[in-house]
């Protein structure tokens, strides 16, 4: 399984994604599941993949192709005149791959399936969000729906939306999805370390730190005890249920 969240903030987007993939107790690795793209000063653009590994990664694959020789193939994720175009681009390419895939055209129940986070932002547009569905149709975060979150979400959910704030910090928002991404750790063997993060600030059209999280990192270590701790201290000091 995964777990992917990306946020959609005044300040700009960030983006987070655990590395484990799993086929059976017996067989796990780590692979890479956030990829991003830059032209400086004109556009940037992240995708975060969950779903089946041979069709994200062929994604993936097809898109960094079509970068290659756009002169001789559908337009380019880096071409696109839209945010909204990359969406579309993207979600093409995913319906492809797992057409191909599963040999009879995707559902959402195809084993062969995949859902993608298209985040990002061209020069002269607004930064936008999007979660793109195994058939390659898609949906944008709004005021209303400002995040989204593919893979094992459950676990991490409830935090996300007490705690969420489109007004709230970048800094503050990568402390928040890594609480959020503890929670699913503790309760979801099938996500797993190292994390990887992208934040990218509104409007700077350029690629925003960049960084991957270990297990043995200080810390996030630290926070995850911190955590702990103020959540037995806030049960405690509830009411007590009266018999």
């Amino acid at each position: 399984m995964t777990y992917c969240v990306g946020l959609k903030l005044d300040a700009g987007l960030v983006f987070m994604s655990d590395t484990r993939t799993n086929a059976g107790v017996d067989n796990v690795s780590k692979f890479r599941k956030l990829f991003t793209w830059e032209k400086k000063a004109e556009r940037v653009i992240t995708i975060m993949t969950a779903g089946n590994l041979a069709t994200t990664q062929a994604v993936i694959s097809l898109l960094e192709e079509r970068l290659k020789a756009p002169a001789d193939r559908a337009p380019s994720i880096m071409e696109a005149p839209t945010m909204f175009q990359v969406a579309t681009i993207v979600g093409r390419t995913l319906r492809e791959c797992v057409a191909e895939q599963a040999g009879d055209g995707p559902t959402s129940e195809s084993p062969f399936g995949a859902t993608l986070i298209v985040g990002g932002q061209i020069a002269g547009q607004k930064m936008c969000l999007f979660m793109v569905y195994p058939e390659g149709n898609f949906v944008e975060a709004s005021d209303e729906t400002p995040f989204f979150q593919i893979g094992e979400t459950k676990y991490g959910r409830p935090i996300l939306v007490r705690a969420f704030d489109k007004a709230m910090r970048m800094e503050s928002a990568i402390k928040l999805l890594l609480l959020s991404f503890d929670s699913t750790l503790k309760a979801n063997l099938s996500v797993g370390m190292p994390l990887d993060l992208h934040a990218y600030r509104a409007d700077s059209l350029e690629l925003g730190v960049q960084r991957r999280v270990e297990e043995d990192d200080a810390w996030y270590a630290q926070l995850s005890r911190d955590w702990g701790d103020a959540l037995r201290s806030a049960f405690d000091g509830l009411p007590e249920y009266t018999l």
